[in-house]
């Protein structure tokens, strides 16, 4: 495909782009820009329509990069080479990967997850920041996790924070967002257990079988879980703590919950 070449930071494309930082913009333009090779090779292979290409040659030598560009030049997105100081203004953080990429936004809904038999779902309510949101995102995929479920999100699934902590994973169609009652009708008509992590009850999270279909609900750290999870088919479970804190990061909660649960199912 033939590439164009941006050489000012005022491009009337670059300066859209940078506006998808904001998560605003992003909700406007239905739009989301995605940094790295790693995340944009992960967004190409969950099927992410990607529609505009910005690249830095001078950046671009790695076989890996090189690579990826062949895969971007066979997809029907524009392709623009900017200069060193445009592609500064494009990137997120110390990004050296000479990359970054505009996407539309995907629909996740939560009526279209694969739901296996005897499940293991993750489901996530009201999280504020993106990189814990990514973390267990990206826990999740390696603990095998088969849906996560992200209930009145704080902030929006594409958020470049979230992609970055998650290194690409939150591209899976397997996760979604939805309401809390959609989320526990649906969780109800699986037929799934369900456990909510909270650091007053008193069963601990190991007295809990998690070889059977289960769903890990985890609140915010700020405010805990609302009341939609005060409910009698709900078991409570925590983490012992034995030093001052009362309770652990909520991506760390995340990690020792899906691990247990892989252990017990293998």
């Amino acid at each position: 495909m033939a590439r164009h070449e941006i050489t000012s930071r005022q491009n009337e494309r670059v300066k859209q782009a940078v506006k998808l930082r904001d998560a605003r913009q992003r909700g406007k333009q239905q739009r989301f820009i995605i940094d790295g090779v790693r995340e944009i090779g992960r967004a190409l292979d969950a099927g992410i329509d990607v529609v505009e290409v910005f690249l830095c040659p001078s950046l671009c030598n790695s076989p890996t990069v090189q690579q990826l560009l062949t895969r971007l030049d066979e997809s029907a997105a524009i392709v623009a080479e900017v200069t060193g100081d445009v592609f500064e203004k494009l990137a997120f953080g110390a990004r050296g990967d000479g990359v970054v990429v505009i996407a539309n936004t995907p629909a996740r809904n939560i009526n279209v997850l694969e739901i296996p038999a005897n499940p293991l779902i993750a489901v996530l309510e009201r999280l504020e920041k993106p990189g814990n949101v990514g973390a267990i995102l990206r826990s999740a995929d390696g603990a095998g996790v088969d849906a996560v479920i992200i209930v009145d999100p704080q902030t929006d699934l594409f958020n470049p924070n979230t992609i970055r902590a998650s290194v690409g994973t939150v591209f899976s169609k397997q996760v979604c967002t939805a309401s809390p009652a959609e989320t526990l009708a649906r969780l109800r008509e699986w037929g799934v257990a369900l456990i909510a992590a909270r650091p007053e009850v008193d069963r601990l999270y190991t007295d809990i079988d998690y070889s059977q279909g289960i769903a890990i609900v985890l609140g915010s750290e700020a405010n805990g879980l609302t009341d939609a999870w005060q409910q009698a088919d709900i078991a409570g479970v925590r983490l012992p703590m034995q030093g001052i804190a009362d309770s652990l990061n909520v991506s760390t909660t995340a990690a020792v919950l899906f691990y247990e649960a892989l252990r017990q199912r293998n």
